[in-house]
């Protein structure tokens, strides 16, 4: 029996050593973030090490991080001069790892040495292959380097984003793997507390992420959150269908008779083009690998819109003055609802810790999936997004999904990536909270939500680019036909800067869906007693012909003087609705506007105007047009008579011999009363003749 005991220990003490001479051994090359600078433990939070534990004992993890160094053989420290590379070369790894460039962005590198950096970062490489002919290279894209860098505008930023172009030529030429370190870490700048070194929680999505790239691992078959029963798919177009899954896994997708085949790609992420789907259904999607089959059903093929913007968009069907009437009629079965409602409102309180916790990881909003339309469920939903969902439905006699993503108060920098506000509008993103950019109310709403909070970097909904990251991207590029959009209330205080702000909104949305021309349809402001309104209106219809495939809704006669939440929202869905079967739909025979300024002609005492979509001029209410006001050259405006001739204003005051300036629906809570044929108002408008010399707040 002895003998049997020592032999048996014997053979487990050789096993044991075979296996431990036949770990897969694993070298993390890179810098001061592979090394661990920054963590309170590195010995036990860096990501090497925190990689270590994830791969298990049939790994061998070393970390070879050098703080400060450079890829660049002449760059201020060279990786290749440190002890740390010489002791990589001697550990020979099987599979190296390498994440370097973050230093090269020193004013001292790159702009010197670039022309150098693929050369010199191929023959890094080569070098690994020679002490190890077998070695597998993975190359990492760069972790972050937050806008709060001291040298982020003066070239950080530009050169980070040419390295990492530099870094993917080099994966391409050397035919190596490519992980991507930046994506993961970019929704979450908390993460980099100094703007560079990640947390240890930053630390250990880095070794998650090259753990799934080693193994290819990606924790299955996953698509996005909208893909659910009961959901709506665009119709008579191309769908792309994308997820991710394991590497290599066969991915098979079918609906209506349609079958694709692919495989997961390298980095875990798949996507198939199905053929157009006709109208109608329902029909069943199913997407399946070996090991999981997702399966949707009551699918339809129809419309699909984004329905988004602040508490205006978020107003819900049954506070609405028509609502009594309208739900009780709301039961639709091709009517599909997919309501995003915030976990948390942005009301007057302070929120505790966990709510701030689950703001900083983005986990701002409810679970939710499609459902059919019921009055019950219409009730909750938005006011706007039904009626305008409600008259294409009536006129398309096709389903129709409506996506609502809105949030009470929350001003345009929310809702925009950050990588167009790092490259577009900078001054925006500094020291948001006492950021004058950023009207006073928001942010302070944002500063007693988050009262409680000892995090320098705690976030918040009404932060620059926080709705975007929680709410847009998390869709990953579901198929829409266009957008609808409310919301200005939050940024009114400054409409020049909101008229970059909304143009970068649209402009991030059409490249997230890869659409540049993607229907952007919008409301304009209501009035309201708030002095700055008038000017806001009429920069959001000057932005109609800055910005292509846009339209605007007037909502200025359903105002309310001392309440930013107007109750009728019917007449504001429908004129939305307009826009859409005009311009999107090509139905011409839908007006999609009312009067909207086209021409002044300053001539012999008057002002004569005409308007696009200006047939059968007329006032709303029979009486005399009223709130138009000219101006001579020294901008003293007084009130003036209009008349119509032949769908032509004849504008004058015999107080204003020769008017140089003219305007209308010029108050913040407007009586204005200017509409078309069709009983459509006309929009807050200002004009100067040719020449006239402009001053400031004329």
């Amino acid at each position: 029996m002895k003998k049997v005991l020592v032999l048996s220990l014997c053979l487990f003490l050789c096993w044991t050593l075979s296996a431990r001479q036949q770990r897969i051994k694993v070298a993390c090359i890179g810098n001061s973030i592979t090394y661990g600078t920054g963590l309170s433990d590195r010995a036990t939070q860096s990501y090497p090490v925190q990689l270590q534990a994830l791969l298990g004992e049939r790994y061998e993890v070393k970390n070879f991080g050098k703080p400060g160094a450079t890829l660049l053989k002449r760059g201020h420290r060279p990786y290749i001069q440190q002890e740390e590379y010489r002791k990589a070369l001697e550990f020979a790894g099987d599979i190296v790892v390498i994440h370097l460039g973050v230093n090269d962005t020193d004013p001292r590198n790159w702009p010197n040495y670039r022309d150098c950096f693929v050369t010199d970062y191929l023959s890094l490489i080569d070098t690994f292959r020679e002490v190890n002919p077998a070695v597998r290279i993975i190359v990492a894209r760069m972790t972050p380097i937050a806008d709060r860098h001291s040298r982020f505008l003066s070239g950080t930023r530009d050169w980070h984003g040419e390295i990492q172009i530099a870094i993917e030529n080099v994966a391409r030429y050397a035919g190596v793997q490519l992980i991507d370190f930046h994506e993961p870490l970019y929704p979450y700048p908390f993460l980099l507390p100094d703007a560079v070194h990640p947390t240890a929680e930053g630390a250990m999505i880095m070794a998650k992420t090259v753990y799934s790239a080693i193994t290819g691992d990606y924790g299955g078959l996953k698509l996005s959150p909208l893909y659910t029963d009961n959901m709506v798919l665009q119709r008579d177009t191309p769908l792309f269908i994308h997820g991710t899954a394991n590497a290599g896994e066969e991915v098979i997708v079918r609906i209506n008779r349609q079958q694709w085949v692919t495989k997961t790609a390298q980095d875990g992420k798949w996507s198939v083009k199905l053929l157009p789907l006709k109208a109608g259904g329902p029909y069943v999607l199913t997407v399946s690998t070996p090991q999981r089959t997702l399966k949707y059903t009551n699918v339809l093929a129809g419309e699909v819109w984004l329905c988004a913007g602040q508490s205006n968009m978020e107003f819900m069907l049954r506070q609405a003055v028509t609502g009594k009437q309208d739900i009780p009629q709301a039961t639709d079965g091709q009517l599909r609802l997919y309501d995003m409602k915030a976990r948390w409102r942005t009301d007057a309180v302070k929120w505790d810790d966990s709510v701030l916790d689950s703001l900083n990881h983005l986990q701002y909003y409810k679970d939710t999936e499609w459902e059919v339309c019921t009055p019950e469920r219409a009730a909750r939903f938005s006011a706007i997004a039904y009626y305008f969902g409600r008259m294409l439905r009536d006129s398309l006699k096709v389903p129709v999904g409506l996506i609502c993503n809105a949030v009470g108060g929350s001003p345009a920098e929310s809702w925009i990536d950050r990588n167009t506000l790092e490259y577009h509008f900078p001054a925006i993103l500094k020291d948001w909270m006492r950021n004058d950019f950023i009207q006073d109310w928001v942010r302070g709403r944002a500063a007693l939500n988050i009262s409680r909070s000892k995090d320098k970097l705690q976030r918040h909904p009404y932060e620059p680019c926080y709705l975007y990251e929680s709410g847009i991207r998390p869709l990953a590029q579901y198929p829409v036909k266009g957008v609808i959009w409310y919301q200005g209330e939050s940024n009114a205080h400054n409409y020049e800067a909101h008229e970059k702000l909304f143009k970068l909104l649209v402009g991030s949305w059409r490249k997230n869906w890869d659409n540049e021309s993607l229907p952007f349809y919008y409301v304009q402001l209501s009035g309201m007693a708030r002095p700055s309104w008038p000017w806001f209106r009429d920069s959001q219809r000057r932005m109609m012909s800055e910005i292509l495939n846009t339209g605007m809704a007037v909502s200025s006669d359903y105002g309310d003087s001392l309440d930013v939440h107007p109750r009728n929202k019917k007449p504001i869905g429908e004129r939305l609705a307009r826009w859409a079967l005009n311009k999107t739909y090509g139905m011409c025979r839908v007006l999609p506007s009312g009067p909207l300024f086209h021409h002044a002609d300053f001539r012999e005492g008057a002002v004569y105007v005409t308007f696009d979509y200006g047939q059968g001029l007329k006032s709303a209410d029979g009486r005399p047009l009223r709130t138009f006001e000219v101006a001579e050259v020294d901008g003293v405006y007084y009130p003036a008579v209009a008349e119509i001739v032949d769908d032509i204003l004849k504008v004058y005051s015999e107080q204003v011999k020769q008017p140089c300036y003219i305007r209308y629906g010029w108050q913040p809570f407007t009586r204005a009363n200017l509409v078309n044929e069709e009983g459509l108002p006309a929009s807050t408008f200002r004009a100067e003749a040719p020449g006239t010399f402009v001053t400031p707040n004329l």
